[in-house]
């Protein structure tokens, strides 16, 4: 009894959330969200580039991310990807540069890493796929390839000043927090290109969690989807697991919409 009667309930959600993905206005929601400046620019490099950024400082007003996004890639020119070939000249193009706790230093330290890894492995995007066939969690594997990332940009340098920005911009999934930027930047990248996301990693979209944020988090509760009252990795998890009944092979698909 208990079944029949979850499985109706899932058909119910499934029916209002695929109503509410097919009403959405793809173009005009992309061009009021930071992922339509990622889409400005066709080299995979620099869409991994871009979107690392994009994805990592977006806290607070959409306005206000995206005008910082635009400020910081206004600074580093044309190629954001081989502008971080030039370590002291991308640190003098991104000073002054500030969004909250982030420093230009910050960002540059974020970006020379991030370059690093790509000429190291071909692309973000291979280094990823190398951490999850390895580590076979995205939990460890998203560590891992943060670790690479900061390891290579020195950003713990950076922690050593006591400020906050150089650690919490590139998050430590294994401390249990929900990682809702990381896991953007992975549906960006990894789901089929649909308008919105990119498809341009070889990744199965099966295997991505849903980016949790405190709108996500009050609608989940309200649909049944978790009962966590707080955003951590364990919320993420149920929630996807949640959705994964909806659509296992892409879970993820409702968050933008």
């Amino acid at each position: 009894m208990r079944a029949a009667l979850k499985r109706k309930s899932d058909d119910e959600i499934r029916i209002a959330l695929d109503a509410v993905r097919a009403s959405c206005d793809l173009q005009a929601r992309r061009e009021n969200d930071p992922v339509g400046i990622v889409h400005r620019y066709t080299a995979i490099e620099d869409q991994e580039m871009v979107g690392l950024v994009a994805a990592l400082i977006a806290f607070g007003n959409v306005k206000t991310i995206r005008s910082k996004l635009q400020d910081l890639l206004d600074r580093v020119g044309e190629h954001p990807a081989r502008a971080a070939d030039n370590e002291k000249k991308i640190f003098s193009d991104l000073r002054g540069w500030k969004h909250r706790v982030f420093l230009g230093e910050d960002l540059a330290r974020l970006m020379i890493g991030a370059r690093k890894i790509q000429k190291e492995s071909g692309s973000l995007g291979d280094r990823f796929a190398e951490d999850l066939a390895r580590e076979k969690d995205m939990q460890n594997a998203l560590a891992a390839f943060c670790d690479a990332i900061r390891d290579r940009g020195h950003l713990n340098d950076g922690a050593k000043t006591g400020r906050r920005g150089p650690a919490h911009l590139l998050p430590n999934p294994r401390a249990g927090s929900g990682s809702k930027r990381l896991l953007l930047y992975m549906r960006w990248m990894v789901r089929p290109r649909d308008g919105i996301d990119f498809g341009i990693w070889n990744v199965d979209p099966a295997v991505l969690l849903m980016p949790v944020d405190v709108h996500i988090h009050k609608l989940s509760r309200n649909l049944g989807l978790t009962r966590e009252k707080t955003m951590s990795w364990k919320t993420t998890r149920e929630i996807t697991a949640a959705l994964a009944r909806l659509d296992p092979k892409d879970p993820v698909k409702y968050d933008f919409s």
